[in-house]
């Protein structure tokens, strides 16, 4: 956990939510992947909150190629402030990964007898998304290397934007689903998570307390989902409740 999440809000949410003072324009998505361009939010250095396109995949600053990525698309928040690949961004690149919801998959026991896994949809009640605490990093490619790398340009130059979520153990409603689930930050700690300021990593456990129960909800969805080519809001559709049998 997180593999899968959904951005179905409205851009202006966030704007609202963050207060925004810049917008990267993306794209509604029901089933977004490791490794896809994903809206980030984070502080700059002059202080200014901003939303700014990733790929979701950490590749730390010093990495030699983009090959770490696909294995740092999550950081478990136990230990990660100690940890080569996220220790500098825990302290200074930390950012939120607003999403209208995450899929997470139960192991079960399929029609066949066999070992099975059916996917849930888990949203937020009463709020337009969760925001899941990320970290983030800038990456460079070594000079002989830029024309042959997947670079993705920005105004700074060859930088490429990645990052990861940050995840936790599952509450009392994901347990029976999954014994992981994303760090959500609840919006009180949302200024102290993002600000470039605070580099006292023994400070933020405190913020990274979660959401209550009552404050998701989650539904089993079709298998479809499991397949990375699939999209749209049929996606995050409840399963139909099974009829009861006839009366004798």
């Amino acid at each position: 956990m997180c593999g899968r999440y959904v951005i179905a809000y409205d851009p202006q949410t966030l704007v609202s939510g963050f207060s925004l003072t810049r917008i990267q324009p993306f794209d509604r998505r029901f089933n977004v992947a490791p490794q896809s361009t994903v809206p980030v939010v984070y502080e700059t250095r002059e202080g200014e909150r901003v939303a700014e396109l990733m790929r979701w995949g950490l590749v730390p600053h010093w990495a030699k190629d983009l090959s770490i990525g696909a294995k740092l698309n999550n950081a478990r928040s136990e230990g990660m402030a100690d940890k080569p690949s996220f220790r500098q961004a825990v302290r200074r690149r930390r950012c939120i990964l607003p999403a209208s919801g995450f899929y997470e998959w139960q192991p079960v026991t399929g029609a066949d007898g066999k070992p099975a896994k059916q996917p849930y949809f888990i949203s937020p009640t009463g709020a337009p998304f969760f925001a899941m605490a990320g970290l983030f990093e800038a990456w460079r490619a070594p000079a002989a290397a830029t024309e042959s790398s997947d670079i993705h340009a920005t105004a700074d130059g060859d930088w490429l934007l990645t990052c990861c979520v940050i995840t936790t153990a599952a509450n009392a409603l994901m347990a029976p689903i999954h014994d992981r689930m994303p760090v959500m930050l609840a919006p009180e700690h949302w200024a102290a998570w993002l600000a470039r300021g605070n580099t006292d990593a023994a400070s933020l456990p405190a913020l990274m307390q979660g959401l209550p129960e009552v404050a998701m909800q989650a539904w089993p969805v079709a298998r479809a989902v499991g397949r990375s080519s699939a999209e749209g809001p049929a996606l995050i559709e409840p399963l139909p409740v099974p009829s009861p049998p006839p009366a004798n």
